[in-house]
């Protein structure tokens, strides 16, 4: 599991998180809660060792109990925005990926095989990744989980480009290989953390809560959220 201890992040006199703690056991989707500018990106910015935070620990618990600092290597980060070599094809960049992470594949499946996965076309393969939807290169993004299957995976808002097909399939693929992972879920729609999330915190100013996932079909759980999530002037 991972376990976040005490996290923070300012940006000048501006907080953006604030004293967060949680864990997240393997074979769970851990979902984040909130607004647009609540600090997901933030936190997850702080994990990866992108941004440094102020203060707190993000640590690694394996299953003999030992603990270590949670390392990029052991990350991997699903962008809301997807940064992608555009002048590489898709097939390229997608063998190019593998060829780095050649010791940590263990699948036996080809380039073909992983665009497969994410149902992307043949005929799109070798197309130049500039010339891709946006939704396209959210695909190619999840193959590099796919392909370097690191124990973490952070998904920013991984599901809002795309299709209802296409989102339904991820969705399903998600739920598949959650059973080896450590996933953390990043979203401003509600229907999309209660469908995929075992678990859901809200993430609100920078500040944690979490949510009793038993009562989220009730009648008045939307209204408890919302009024959570109001700022002080709409309140």
């Amino acid at each position: 599991m991972i376990e976040v201890s005490h996290l923070s992040k300012s940006y000048g006199s501006r907080p953006a998180v604030q004293d967060l703690s949680f864990t997240v056991p393997d074979g769970q989707i851990y979902g984040l809660l909130g607004r647009n500018g609540a600090g997901k990106t933030t936190l997850f910015n702080c994990l990866t060792d992108e941004v440094p935070p102020d203060g707190g620990t993000a640590e690694l618990v394996l299953d003999d109990g030992t603990r270590r600092a949670l390392a990029p290597d052991d990350v991997g980060y699903v962008f809301a925005t997807p940064i992608l070599p555009d002048f590489l094809t898709g097939y390229e960049f997608v063998r190019f990926y593998m060829d780095v992470n050649a010791a940590r594949i263990r699948d036996g499946r080809s380039a073909d095989d992983y665009f497969d996965m994410v149902q992307i076309a043949p005929e799109d393969r070798h197309r130049l990744i500039k010339g891709y939807s946006h939704g396209m290169k959210n695909k190619v993004q999840m193959l590099c989980f796919l392909i370097a299957r690191p124990p973490v995976i952070l998904l920013d808002e991984p599901l809002t480009s795309f299709d209802v097909v296409v989102a339904l399939e991820i969705k399903q693929l998600l739920r598949q290989i959650k059973h080896e992972h450590i996933i953390v879920f990043s979203t401003h729609i509600l229907q999309l953390a209660t469908d995929l999330c075992d678990e859901i915190a809200v993430l609100h100013e920078g500040m944690l809560s979490q949510l009793d996932h038993a009562l989220l079909h009730s009648g008045d759980f939307e209204a408890q959220l919302i009024e959570l999530l109001k700022d002080e002037g709409e309140a």
